[in-house]
């Protein structure tokens, strides 16, 4: 069944929960964002390589922290609603890694995650690097990392002290280790992250 949504009206997640006609949408403050419907090979070849890594990592140090790769709801809300008719956005980032299990629920995580990675496609780029980063910044993702498949590189923004990301560090061809700033001790060899 075909769902008309009306580009004027701010939606919420109990509006998202009803949509059951398994297209792939996001909410960013109650507006509607259609994605793409499944991910390139080599989308979910670094997407797999990435959360691998971190989920190895994990394991070894018998921690708590979780890994998830889209499609996984993230809700974030400004003012730390957790009424699903009072969440106005919800992301379904690439990976995000959450340090705080309770955050978690059979629905996905309500908060903020400690880490995303957004890995870009030729129709997210300026989506993922402006909008998402915005987002991403204000809600308190402390480390937020954006894949270019095309470049071969990783930018990598880390939330400072007055809530704000740095300038970001830019990983590329020549560079091997890549840290994971909020999983002390991990760096992911740059060649790993892009191997097909």
């Amino acid at each position: 069944m075909e769902i008309v949504l009306d580009r004027n009206k701010r939606y919420t997640y109990a509006d998202y929960l009803t949509w059951l006609d398994n297209k792939r949408r996001e909410l960013i403050d109650g507006a509607v964002h259609l994605m793409s419907p499944s991910a390139s090979k080599r989308h979910a070849d670094i997407s797999g390589n990435i959360s691998w890594h971190i989920k190895g990592y994990i394991r070894k140090r018998k921690g708590c922290y979780k890994v998830y790769t889209a499609p996984f709801d993230v809700r974030l809300s400004a003012d730390g609603e957790k009424e699903n008719d009072k969440i106005y956005t919800v992301v379904q980032p690439d990976i995000c890694v959450i340090c705080d299990p309770s955050k978690l629920n059979y629905r996905g995580c309500l908060g903020a995650p400690d880490m995303v990675v957004e890995i870009l496609s030729p129709s997210t780029g300026r989506y993922d690097y402006t909008k998402k980063f915005d987002l991403y910044e204000a809600s308190g993702v402390r480390e937020y990392w954006i894949v270019d498949p095309g470049l071969r590189s990783v930018s990598v923004y880390l939330l400072q002290a007055d809530g704000k990301y740095d300038e970001g560090t830019f990983y590329e061809e020549g560079t091997d280790k890549i840290p994971v700033h909020v999983l002390d001790g991990l760096s992911l060899d740059r060649n790993d992250i892009f191997e097909e």
